[in-house]
Order: C-alpha cells, then structure tokens, then sequence
C-alpha cells in the first residue's frame, strides 16, 4: 500500500495530529451522552428494563448502518464522510438532549448510532492510510486516544451534572467544542486514501476468508469488552462483597489498562508482529478471567480485570488495521464487515452472561467469556502474516 509516492505529503506527522484530535473528539462525543444516561432516565421517569430497552436503539442504528457507511468512505472517501460526520455526530447529540418524548429519544438514538458508525468507519480508514506513510504500526495510538476522551468525557459529565446543567446544555457545550476542534484540524487530515483499482466497491460484497478470521478474532475479543463494560461491577458486587464504594474498582482498572495499553500497543507490535500479539492477547484476557474466577477477592480480581484490559488493548486496532490492507476490498467496507462480526460479540456477550449466570452462576459466565477470549489466540495462527 504505497501512497507517499502519489500524493504530495507535508510531514506525515500532520496528518497524525489532525487525526488524533478526530480520535479524541470521536471518544468524547460518545462518552457524553453516556455520562447522563442517568439524567435521561430520571428526565424520563424510566424503569431500569424501559431503560435497557431504549438503549437497544443506538446499537441498532449502528448495526444497520454498517454496509451503508463502508460503501459512502469507499465511494466519497474518509475525508469527506469524516468532516461530514463530525458535524452531525455531535448535532445528533443535541437531539438526545432536546427530545420532548421518548418516541423522539429512540428516533435520536438510532440516527446517533447511525452517525457514530459512519464516524468510526470513516475515522479507521483514515487511520489506515496514515498508518502507511509511517510504514510501521500506530493504529493503536488512535484508540488510545479514544478511550482517554472516555475518561475526559466522563469527568466533565459528572462535573455538569454536578452543577446541575442539564444534558442539553452540557451537549450544547461539547458541540461547540468540538466545532473548534474540527475547524483547527479538519484542514489537515489526508487528502485521500489508500486504494487499489482492483478493489471491490459495492455496497453488497461477499466477506473472504481473511475478513471472516478477522471478524471471529474482534468478536471474540469484544464478547470480553462487552462483559466487562456491563457486568464487572456486579461481579465485584455479588462474587468478591467489595465494600459500596469500591464496586467500580474492577471496571476502573480494565478501562486504566485498555487505555494505556493502547499507547504502549504499537512498540510492541511493531517490535513482535501482529500474529503474535493477538495470540498473546488472548493468553493474556484468559488469564485475567480465570484470575477473577479462581480467586474471587479484591485484589486478585483487580489484578485479574487489569490483565483483561490488557488483554483487549491492541486486538481491536490490530484487526481494524489487517483489515484495511485487504487487497481486494476496500478499506472502508472491510472495516465495516469486520467491525460488524465484531460488535455482535460486544452485544452478544451482556446477555449471555446473564443466561448462564441465571443458569450455573456469575463464575460460570465469566469462565465461559474467558474461553471465548482464547479464541483471539486460536484463531491468530490463521491470519496471513501481513504486519
């Protein structure tokens, strides 16, 4: 994939930069709306099954979005669909807030889903190209950046609710905020993306072997991430007792270890390759599990869960960037295929540690996801040695 040769560049560094901000924007748009999801339920007056079901409307809208938003960054390319998502993403935002009524949040909430996945795909894709001109892996960095704006935008949700601003405002605010941020490094993201004329583009294209490996080894990688995003609090809660006020501690040390091994990921693979990362990665995400299952206390489920965030760091980025090298469909839509095996198993995993729970018990569950984790290091020595 060699694009520096075609295009007239400036320092590759430039478009790093200006994608990076996109990243951090990317994380803190979504993370804002997360953050007063209690402020929308209490607005709403909404039981805690009417919540879950409202929230089934933003995954939704991702899902159905997927192939529309790989063909429009292959057709328009991801400069273009990326400005134009970055606009809309945090406009839709505003909508959540404004919403009147619940029929109206759930219309919102699928658009916004719709929007995060055009942004996601758009993003990625650009990523990839960048990725080129460095000839060395640096995906990783961007997601990095994506889950410290998860963190940034967190605090500063909790700060507005704290001061009583109302969701509206407070998305008011993050527009403007990242309109700034837009305008300062829109006019630096790359021109055009890496393509080969041979490259299917059609929005309907059949997944090759390599793509479907792909996606296995993101779903089994994000069935974990799903697990600990929805349920490691109420692991610490019902398997380890842990005192009121140290029932978050096991989600806090995944997100600290999935954030900061995203930053370390790239001198690593760029030192090990690719193949052996992911099959680290897995050994790696069984451990933490089954660290958590056989000794359910607080400090070894804590050092368990931050072996799981690390575990899960690089998977994701890693696979994203495998995928965009496929040399026969386009960035944009291989991203989208492996994006959508993937993110089944972010929402396939909540449930189904909740069914086999209610069946043999919480540890059961958690030592079915860490099986599951292992599948990133199986399925690893099937992947093409492209990295």
């Amino acid at each position: 994939m060699q694009i520096a040769n075609t295009l007239s560049l400036p320092v590759p560094r430039i478009y790093r930069i200006a994608l990076s901000i996109f990243f951090f924007v990317q994380g803190l748009i979504f993370a804002s709306w997360a953050s007063r999801i209690p402020d929308i339920k209490l607005k709403f007056n909404l039981s805690d099954a009417e919540l879950g079901s409202l929230l089934f409307a933003l995954p939704a809208g991702q899902m159905a979005g997927m192939a529309l938003s790989g063909y429009l960054v292959s057709k328009f390319g991801s400069r273009l669909m990326l400005l134009i998502g970055v606009v809309i993403y945090p406009g839709t935002l505003i909508l959540l807030g404004a919403a009147p009524t619940i029929a109206l949040l759930v219309t919102a909430l699928v658009f916004f889903g719709l929007c995060a996945n055009l942004i996601n795909i758009a993003a990625n894709t650009q990523a990839i190209s960048v990725e080129a001109l460095y000839r060395k892996s640096i995906m990783a960095s961007f997601h990095g950046l994506w889950s410290l704006a998860g963190f940034t935008g967190g605090l500063i949700g909790g700060f507005m609710a704290a001061h009583k601003q109302t969701p509206f405002v407070h998305y008011c605010m993050i527009f403007g905020l990242t309109m700034l941020l837009a305008l300062l490094s829109g006019p630096y993201l790359l021109p055009r993306d890496a393509s080969r004329k041979n490259k299917q583009t059609s929005i309907f294209v059949k997944p090759n072997k390599s793509i479907i490996i792909l996606g296995m080894i993101t779903f089994a990688c994000m069935i974990c991430e799903g697990t600990m995003f929805e349920w490691s609090g109420v692991y610490f809660q019902q398997i380890v007792h842990a005192p009121v006020n140290l029932v978050g501690l096991g989600f806090t040390a995944f997100m600290s270890t999935m954030a900061g091994g995203r930053f370390a990921a790239d001198y690593f693979i760029t030192k090990f390759g690719v193949k052996r990362m992911l099959q680290a990665s897995g050994i790696t995400i069984l451990t933490g599990l089954l660290t958590a299952v056989i000794l359910p206390t607080i400090v070894p489920t804590t050092i368990g869960f931050l072996l799981v965030g690390l575990g899960v760091a690089s998977v994701v980025p890693m696979t994203y960037s495998l995928a965009g090298r496929s040399r026969t469909i386009q960035p944009g839509v291989a991203l989208a295929m492996v994006s959508s095996i993937g993110f089944l198993g972010f929402l396939l995993g909540p449930p189904l540690i909740g069914f086999v729970a209610e069946a043999f018990g919480l540890r059961w569950s958690f030592t079915l996801i860490a099986v599951l984790g292992l599948g990133t290091t199986l399925l690893a020595g099937s992947i093409k040695n492209e990295e």
